[in-house]
């Protein structure tokens, strides 16, 4: 048993010295030809950014910008009657919806025929409008003496109806029920056939109890 445990020691011993011995390898990294070496020269941190020179109150400033200076700048005064160049501006002249509708004449104090139009188709649109100042004007309307629509005010924007025709004459009449606030009653008319195709333009200019007429004749 003691020269098992002698046998044992010796060898333990001669393991731990072999280890010791043993020489630590050292690997060698040879540098690579085509990387250009780094130039001793250069700058050891890297890029420099630009000198930039903080703001200072003692900087002389702009006149223009001055305080002393406000307010005795002395500007052209504003003139609103020119233009901007891009339009003919006119002083003189009124918006549309400013101005008043024709002088009440006479003239008007009539009935008014508004001609007669043949057509082949069976039905068409008739819509009318007041073309002059909107100022109330209101009308009645009647197709072959029946009432279609009994008080119609006029406004800048067509209105109207459908109106399948007769064989033969269809008789619409459009009676004044007024002269709004400036006079005479006054209207655009537009017939259209059922294609939309425009087959008569009118107009009138009417006192308060007169009417006018169109003819629409169905071949």
């Amino acid at each position: 048993m003691r020269h098992l445990l002698i046998f044992l020691l010796l060898f333990s011993t001669s393991a731990l010295y072999s280890q010791i011995e043993r020489p630590n390898r050292v690997i060698k990294i040879e540098a690579d030809p085509d990387v250009p070496k780094p130039d001793p020269k250069a700058s050891k941190t890297g890029f420099e950014l630009p000198k930039i020179n903080l703001p200072t109150l003692s900087k002389e400033k702009d006149p223009k910008f001055d305080m002393k200076n406000l307010g005795n700048l002395d500007p052209k005064p504003l003139d609103i009657t020119k233009g901007d160049g891009l339009l003919d501006y006119k002083t003189d002249k009124a918006p549309k919806y400013f101005t008043a509708e024709k002088q009440v004449s006479d003239k008007y104090a009539r009935d008014q025929d508004l001609g007669e139009v043949s057509v082949s188709r069976s039905l068409v649109n008739v819509v009318y409008r007041d073309h002059e100042a909107v100022d109330g004007d209101r009308i009645m309307v009647l197709v072959n003496e029946d009432i279609v629509r009994a008080n119609v005010s006029l406004y800048g924007s067509f209105q109207g109806f459908d109106l399948p025709l007769q064989k033969g004459p269809n008789k619409i009449e459009f009676i004044a029920l007024n002269q709004g606030e400036s006079g005479p009653n006054t209207a655009e008319l537009h017939i259209y056939d059922d294609t939309g195709k425009l087959i008569s333009a009118k107009e009138w200019n009417l006192l308060t109890g007169y009417r006018a007429t169109f003819i629409i004749v169905k071949d």
